[in-house]
């Protein structure tokens, strides 16, 4: 080889070499900079779904804690509407630098997608998994001036007569949960969406449907004033919150019944890595506080910290475990 040729050539990879080493320069600084400017502002935590919900308890219950922790201001706002997809929209087309935030559940990131069209978003391109919080047993309860005290009481009464149940809307998990026991059992429920769990619990309160799959926490004051009755948890064990309170799968023709209601943090897509761990390493530390602990579990939501990687593949999990339940079950797509 020619000594010009090799001379160009090691003058080329010495190029490189220093290209590089300058790149990895500008760009160590870029990485730490993000950290520690951030947040910068006031942080919008879009939560959407109307208050009263379980999401809506568990995110405000978090923004108050980050708001000390990040030093600026974390404010909730809800925004109703489609099952959740309104809200879950406008945070997939914000600025992707972390000053918005959704609290993402079962229905707008796992089933919705997967069951719905023209939604206007998907989960695993418009939206970057931040840190999962909780994961909460939906809570069937009937009004307690209906008499039913178990899940085989509720199934044996709706034998006879038709029945309507609620839920927080089109396509949530409490939706999917009525919709499992109504194919399960062979019953005749009608469904009756609602657009959020406080009004769901509403017109359960008053008697206008018959049971409802709501979320613990949101459901829990009213079992323990006395108005509703607590038949049964819907995940496929019993909760850390009500350990005495059996599971749907317990009883005789409906095992293996298992859906939840699970709370996390998402950013639009495009966020650089650096503000998620930052975000994601400030949510765990709330959920591993053992006054905050202590709180969600007293209202039915266990905590769950994971890591970004982990709370991506539980995302991805989550997704085909409905996709699979909406072809068994056979709705057509709203």
């Amino acid at each position: 080889m020619p000594s010009q040729l090799r001379s160009g050539m090691s003058k080329n990879r010495a190029g490189c070499a220093a290209a590089a080493a300058v790149s990895a320069f500008i760009a160590a600084p870029s990485i730490a900079a993000a950290q520690t400017s951030f947040p910068s502002r006031q942080i919008l935590l879009v939560i959407p779904f109307a208050p009263g919900g379980t999401g809506d308890i568990v995110g405000r219950m978090l923004a108050e804690r980050l708001t000390v922790a990040l030093g600026q201001s974390v404010v909730v706002e809800n925004r109703a509407g489609a099952s959740g997809a309104i809200g879950a929209r406008s945070v997939a087309t914000a600025p992707p630098d972390g000053h918005t935030l959704l609290v993402g559940q079962t229905g707008e990131i796992a089933i919705t997608p997967n069951w719905g069209k023209g939604t206007g978003y998907h989960p695993d391109k418009d939206l970057a998994p931040v840190a999962l919080a909780t994961v909460v047993p939906l809570a069937l309860v009937s009004p307690s001036k209906a008499g039913f005290k178990t899940v085989a009481d509720l199934v044996a009464a709706a034998q006879g007569k038709p029945m309507s149940f609620a839920s927080s809307g089109t396509g949530t998990p409490g939706h999917f949960a009525g919709e499992l026991l109504k194919m399960r059992t062979k019953s005749d429920m009608a469904h009756v969406p609602y657009k959020g769990a406080g009004l769901a619990l509403n017109d359960l309160l008053g008697g206008h449907v018959t049971y409802f799959f709501s979320g613990f926490p949101a459901a829990d004051p009213h079992v323990k004033a006395g108005s509703l009755t607590l038949l049964a948890v819907s995940s496929g064990k019993r909760s850390l919150s009500a350990p005495d309170v059996p599971s749907v799968g317990e009883t005789k023709s409906l095992e293996g019944f298992d859906i939840t209601l699970w709370q996390g943090f998402f950013a639009p897509g495009g966020i650089p890595a650096a503000i998620v761990g930052k975000l994601n390493s400030e949510i765990n530390k709330q959920l591993n506080d053992p006054e905050v602990k202590a709180k969600l579990l007293a209202q039915g939501a266990e905590p769950r910290p994971l890591s970004v990687s982990e709370f991506s593949a539980f995302v991805r999990t989550e997704g085909a475990k409905f996709a699979g339940i909406i072809k068994d079950i056979g709705l057509p797509a709203p």
